[in-house]
């Protein structure tokens, strides 16, 4: 196992609870290695380390190698973006003596698991004046976090007879941000003179909790209308077992491949052919939107990369340097859980520490949504496997029609490249915490080793 490693990926999972942070983080370990942004070069040459990062969300990562670009690139593709709250546009709002943030659920939850645990807030607040705020909250030791209440058991007869995705609706998931002490109730008062001064109670709640902003970040309620705040679990990731074998954090799906794919890029130098990873947003809903795989983002950056590398510029050469790419949709398994036995196929089961898994095909019941590689390709990866030694497992998500998954796959497969799902098993997947092995984080390290000095 690589200790190192995983202490360097459990820095990486607390220091990038969202895609902004991971960006920030994955440049400022870059370029620590010697890598650069792409406006820095006219031209591009062997040897040279580029990136190139689209509105602070989505980022690539390229080391140019000897060939011609037309021949491909090998490109380890992962994203940054995991299920969360967001805070709505007019978030704030105040009921009797309690002030709420108000949200909207991202990506596949349980709502349920998201109620009565710390959380913490973190994003940036775009000013009017131009100046971007960044904000994180709950984190530190001596911050306050934040919680989504629930109801005690002994008034919830009526929420347990609910289905558990009726549990909790997703217009109840509202962020406790502060309360005041109510004012007394003097029985000689009117009932209508209680009621104003209870009005007038609740707006000095929220006035405080928008003093304090305004204290600690220089923020105003109108500055949320360009606001995006993010709230996940607040607290580091931890050592799992008694034999410390698991990682228990949040964002794992996609953040282990992410961080993996960018520790095997920076411990491999580019031969022959030209070494990518790329880093996108917005998987958990789709790949949707402007950072997103189903975007011209990916196509955008290469065009940028052929620009520089020829003399000059070619759709065509940028259409043969995707087409004749390899690429390792670098993304999570659901790990085979013993205590839910019945909604997997074991024989094609991802297992919790048996090492990287393949995904031949992602999709849920009739391969719906899958880009379903090829077996020469598929040969192609197992041999460099085999020969750097790395552990692996075939693998699928759960039964055939008990439900599945996608990832980016389907979206670079558009361009004609050979693409093959590899990533971890994960248990709890889409929790606010989700636990991973070593192992198979340090396998998967290798694995991508691997895959990036794969020559032709």
């Amino acid at each position: 196992m690589n200790e190192q490693l995983i202490e360097e990926y459990k820095n990486f999972l607390n220091n990038g609870k969202t895609e902004r942070e991971c960006v920030n983080e994955l440049v400022k370990l870059a370029e620590e290695k010697g890598y650069k942004d792409i406006c820095n070069f006219n031209t591009l040459k062997a040897g040279d380390k580029i990136y190139i990062k689209k509105m602070n969300k989505a980022i690539a990562l390229f080391e140019i190698g000897t060939e011609k670009i037309e021949t491909g690139l090998n490109i380890l593709g992962a994203h940054l973006d995991s299920p969360r709250l967001d805070a709505k546009q007019n978030p704030l709002y105040e009921k009797e003596n309690i002030t709420y943030l108000n949200t909207h659920y991202y990506g596949g939850i349980k709502k349920y698991q998201w109620t009565a645990i710390p959380l913490a807030i973190h994003g940036v607040v775009c000013k009017k004046d131009g100046t971007t705020v960044n904000v994180v909250i709950g984190e530190n030791l001596d911050d306050p976090v934040f919680c989504i209440s629930d109801i005690l058991p002994h008034l919830a007869q009526d929420q347990m007879k609910d289905k558990a995705s009726d549990f909790i609706k997703g217009e109840d998931l509202d962020v406790l941000m502060g309360s005041i002490v109510p004012p007394k109730k003097n029985d000689s008062e009117k009932s209508d003179k209680s009621e104003k001064k209870t009005e007038k109670n609740e707006i000095k709640s929220k006035k405080i909790v928008l003093e304090l902003l305004k204290e600690m970040y220089g923020i105003s309620e109108d500055d949320f209308e360009s606001a995006e705040l993010e709230i996940v679990p607040a607290g580091k990731a931890r050592d799992l077992g008694l034999d410390r074998s698991m990682i228990l954090g949040y964002g794992q799906d996609d953040r282990s491949c992410a961080y993996a794919s960018f520790a095997a890029m920076m411990n491999v130098k580019a031969t022959k052919r030209t070494n990518c990873c790329l880093f996108v947003d917005k998987e958990e809903i789709g790949s949707v939107g402007a950072t997103g795989m189903a975007s011209n983002l990916f196509e955008n950056m290469i065009a940028e990369i052929v620009a520089r590398t020829n003399e000059t510029y070619s759709e065509l050469s940028l259409r043969r340097c995707l087409q004749n790419s390899y690429m390792l949709s670098s993304d999570v398994n659901a790990a085979y859980d013993p205590l839910n036995a019945g909604l997997y196929d074991k024989e094609n089961a991802s297992i919790l520490g048996a090492g990287v898994t393949f995904q031949k095909y992602t999709g849920s019941r009739g391969k719906s949504g899958a880009s379903d590689a090829n077996p020469e390709f598929i040969a192609k990866v197992r041999a460099a496997m085999t020969k750097a030694n790395v552990s692996y497992q075939m693998a699928e998500l759960g039964k055939v029609d008990q439900g599945g998954g996608g990832t980016i796959a389907y979206h670079a497969a558009k361009y004609g490249m050979n693409v093959l799902d590899a990533g971890v098993a994960v248990l709890s997947m889409h929790a606010p915490w989700e636990i991973t092995s070593k192992e198979d984080i340090s396998q998967m390290f290798e694995a991508y080793k691997a895959f990036l000095n794969i020559e032709e």
